[in-house]
């Protein structure tokens, strides 16, 4: 069982080397922006119940410059949340208590990749919107459902994959893994 998006990804196999071709574990969700798109109460009583549902989710890649990593809810690029671009990559629908990306499911082939810039006014109401996830849609930000894509940043940006800070890029490219892992919620 774990508690957060990064633990879980740190049980992926190939972490750090993407597509080792090991099989990854079944574990049990206590927390995180994953456990929570999937209706998931951390509860570890439920999780050895007959209420437990067990689920396979997707995996998504990310090549960070040349360096590959795995992620199992979300992916942001960014210099700064007040100015310049924003990208996330989302499997999970939340980033902490943000609904960044309402329409996206764990399970579904698809990561969702929500771009935005923004004027600081128009920031400033969607930051008031995220946590509902009606800050789309609005023209500044653009939503798409893909199973790849790939950015060449102008400026380095800071990549965080599931909350944590991996490094800054130029160059970005993400894929799904369909159903690469199962867990339990």
């Amino acid at each position: 069982m774990v508690a957060s998006d990064v633990a879980l990804a740190r049980l992926l196999p190939g972490e750090g080397r993407a597509g080792a071709g090991a099989v990854a574990p079944v574990v049990g969700l206590l927390g995180g922006d994953l456990c929570r798109t999937l209706g998931g109460r951390g509860d570890a009583a439920r999780l050895r119940s007959d209420e437990a549902q067990r689920l396979p989710i997707d995996v998504g890649t990310a090549v960070v410059d040349g360096e590959p990593h795995r992620f199992v809810a979300h992916l942001v690029a960014r210099r700064r949340w007040w100015r310049g671009e924003v990208v996330a990559v989302m499997n999970a629908a939340f980033l902490g208590r943000w609904n960044v990306a309402p329409r996206a499911h764990p399970g579904d082939g698809r990561l969702d990749v929500v771009e935005a810039r923004l004027t600081s006014a128009d920031r400033v109401k969607a930051w008031r919107r995220l946590p509902t996830g009606t800050h789309v849609p609005h023209p500044g930000i653009r939503e798409r459902r893909v199973r790849s894509a790939e950015w060449q940043f102008e400026h380095p940006m800071t990549v965080w994959i599931d909350g944590e800070a991996v490094g800054r890029c130029r160059h970005l490219v993400v894929e799904v893994e369909p159903d690469g892992l199962e867990v339990v919620v």
